[in-house]
């Protein structure tokens, strides 16, 4: 990965960082909407859900379209294959590690066959 790569999954994990703004994209899921529509389940002023969707927009996962005076929030879904890329390369490591862990623990010998008091 590149270092404009590390900044953009930097953006991204700060922005799905907030329960907030993953709520913001789960309802964008669903189709665009405005600001509005955006901010009817949360029970926040909707400077502060202008503030989510800024940093949601930042990070590339939110685009706002224009139709007349409305600025309707899309999801960007492009904006994910960042992270998924840098979960593909993390599940390999991972997996090996736990591999490893599940032989070495294999390995080892069980309590119950040596009498071994845990009290």
């Amino acid at each position: 990965m590149t270092s404009v790569d590390d900044e953009r999954l930097d953006d991204i994990f700060a922005a799905l960082a907030s329960s907030t703004r993953r709520s913001i994209l789960l309802r964008l899921t669903e189709g665009e909407a405005t600001v509005n529509e955006i901010a009817e389940p949360f029970d926040l002023a909707l400077p502060a859900i202008s503030k989510h969707l800024k940093v949601l927009e930042r990070a590339g996962l939110v685009v706002r379209g224009r139709h007349a005076q409305f600025r309707p929030c899309a999801l960007n879904p492009d904006a994910l294959d960042v992270v998924s890329e840098w979960a593909v390369q993390c599940r390999g490591a991972w997996e090996g590690r736990l591999d490893r862990l599940a032989d070495y623990t294999a390995r080892l010998p069980d309590p119950e066959d040596e009498g071994i008091d845990h009290a």
